[in-house]
């Protein structure tokens, strides 16, 4: 099986008129503004997936800095799962400046079927230590729920682009000291954060810490996939597209050429995901028996 575990769909209003929504959104129009950023619904999505025999990807929509904008997203998340039941898996979007609206959406989304959050992203200002406290009631819950958590992290050095947000690793690793049991996902390799599990105090931290592939082709090289592995282990990887960013036969080129085996290449592709699914499937059950 082959899991997508990060790409983005958008609302027909949202793909119709992207230009009033990024006068709404200062982050969303920092990355959406100009034309060569694809903005695509659910039907786009499953195209791509027949065609790349993906089994199943995890839906995010945006960051969005209000939250009417992120409940009006979610709620097409949640209908579009509703369509594709078998092939969806929706992580909703919160907002970290706005806790006490969270709770009430977190709560209201996992009884619609979401199984994450995500892909939470700081664009346009760096994510701070108030910004983890005031949300510390919803991460708690996520954490003894098993509830994962997709986090847009990038390098703070090299090229610039679209998306490259400036909040330092050290507050990703203050979030992840604070909430050790949280499954948290790092998205583009975590901006190098893998290095640093090779310093045996962070590694012990990190057990529940993920990386997914996202943009991949964009950042690095394709020895990533092989260093990785070497230094947080193969089962820590996990395949993501940030779809339509990037045709996931790209990725698959890249993987045969990393010189990882079959069966490495397979826990990357879907068996890695399909595992921390699971953890927090039996998680939810034992909480509610």
């Amino acid at each position: 099986m082959i899991i997508d575990c990060h790409t983005h769909i958008f609302p027909e209003e949202v793909r119709k008129d992207r230009k009033a929504f990024c006068k709404k959104d200062e982050g969303f129009a920092s990355i959406y503004d100009h034309s060569k950023a694809k903005v695509v619904g659910v039907e786009d999505l499953i195209v791509s997936m027949d065609e790349s025999g993906i089994d199943r990807s995890v839906i995010c929509g945006f960051p969005w800095s209000q939250p009417e904008l992120c409940s009006f997203q979610n709620q097409y998340l949640m209908e579009s799962a509703s369509r594709y039941p078998n092939r969806l898996i929706v992580f909703v979007s919160l907002l970290f400046s706005n806790p006490d609206w969270s709770e009430k959406e977190l709560d209201r989304a996992v009884k619609g079927g979401a199984q994450g959050v995500g892909e939470i992203a700081f664009y346009r200002d760096e994510m701070t230590s108030q910004d983890v406290h005031s949300m510390k009631p919803i991460l708690t819950q996520m954490e003894r729920q098993g509830i994962p958590l997709l986090l847009h992290t990038n390098e703070t050095i090299g090229h610039s682009y679209p998306g490259k947000g400036r909040t330092p690793l050290e507050r990703f690793y203050e979030m992840i000291l604070s909430f050790p049991s949280l499954p948290i996902i790092l998205a583009h390799w975590g901006g190098g954060f893998p290095f640093y599990e090779l310093m045996p105090e962070v590694a012990r931290v990190m057990a529940n810490v993920y990386y997914d592939t996202a943009a991949s082709p964009f950042l690095y090289s394709k020895k990533i996939y092989a260093i990785a592995r070497e230094i947080v282990g193969v089962e820590k990887i996990f395949f993501g597209t940030d779809f339509p960013l990037i045709s996931p036969r790209r990725y698959y080129q890249e993987l045969e050429g990393s010189g990882l085996s079959k069966q490495d290449r397979e826990k990357i592709l879907g068996l890695n995901f399909s595992r921390l699914l699971k953890r927090g499937q039996a998680t939810f059950c034992q909480i509610k028996k």
